[in-house]
């Protein structure tokens, strides 16, 4: 699979696995659980997770089935790319370090490989990159960086990141009908070499019955769903992260990571969603 350089060392994959909505309702768990396991099967490296999801129950999910695929051989740990976040109100100079300690007991780990703030909250975000520091430093965290950060957003962060470890990463809302990004932040985290991770990247699931894109997908080959989430990686700089449980999803996702569109096509896909021409406030789910 593709990988993008991160600023910090190291790369990221393009395609992951979301887990939104995960751990939610026990009696889904063992479904959530063998959803993760088949992708780490299918070849999906980049797990995204947040303390969020499910107050912790996603984390608990990846963990559960991290650890089953690791005694199992399906994967070596250095070979996954675990990414998970901090509620706003927990990212304190003092509240990150105990949050994140709390987020590694649910994953079974001993590092997060990305570790974001999940959107920006009340307390500063100096005190926020701070704590982040302190976390690459110990070992408990590989990388940070933050999610729906919009441009005046990562701008502020930039201010106060000092000589410490950069943003590896800002993950925000991008797909074929949120285009919004594109217009300004994308080109600004372009320019410094920080990847953007697209979520809801096929708009949950509501592109897949586009009939004006399932036409275009249909020359093509591929479904709706697949032709928009390749739309998304095709640009440089982003990774997208759809969430998926059914089997057929996971392999569909997949397989989308692998096409090839040319310049023919993405003009195509232009027309049906135009890039904006202006700014517009960052959508968030």
């Amino acid at each position: 699979m593709r990988t993008l350089p991160l600023p910090t060392g190291g790369e990221m994959p393009v395609l992951g696995l979301g887990t939104w909505r995960m751990g939610e309702d026990a009696t889904r768990r063992a479904a959530e659980v063998a959803a993760v396991r088949e992708a780490i099967g299918l070849g999906y490296r980049l797990i995204d997770t947040a303390e969020m999801y499910g107050e912790g129950g996603a984390e608990t999910v990846v963990g559960q089935a991290v650890a089953e695929a690791l005694r199992a051989g399906d994967v070596r740990r250095d070979a996954l790319f675990i990414v998970s976040k901090v509620y706003p109100h927990n990212a304190s100079r003092r509240g990150t370090g105990q949050a994140c300690e709390r987020s590694l007991a649910r994953l079974g780990l001993d590092r997060i490989d990305l570790y974001l703030l999940h959107w920006r909250g009340n307390h500063p975000l100096a005190h926020t990159v701070e704590a982040m520091h302190e976390l690459v430093a110990a070992g408990r965290i590989a990388h940070w960086g933050v999610s729906n950060f919009d441009t005046d957003d990562m701008q502020a962060l930039a201010q106060v990141i000092g000589q410490g470890p950069a943003c590896a990463a800002n993950q925000v809302y991008l797909s074929l009908g949120e285009r919004g990004p594109e217009f300004d932040l994308l080109p600004w985290q372009r320019e410094r070499g920080v990847p953007l991770m697209a979520y809801s990247p096929i708009d949950q699931g509501a592109l897949a019955g586009d009939e004006a894109l399932g036409r275009l997908a249909a020359d093509l080959g591929v479904s709706a769903a697949q032709l928009a989430l390749a739309a998304v990686i095709a640009r440089p700089g982003v990774a997208a992260i759809p969430k998926a449980v059914r089997s057929a999803h996971l392999k569909e996702n997949r397989a989308a990571a692998e096409l090839q569109l040319d310049a023919t096509t993405l003009a195509a896909l232009d027309r049906i969603y135009p890039v904006p021409k202006r700014k517009t406030p960052l959508a968030m789910i």
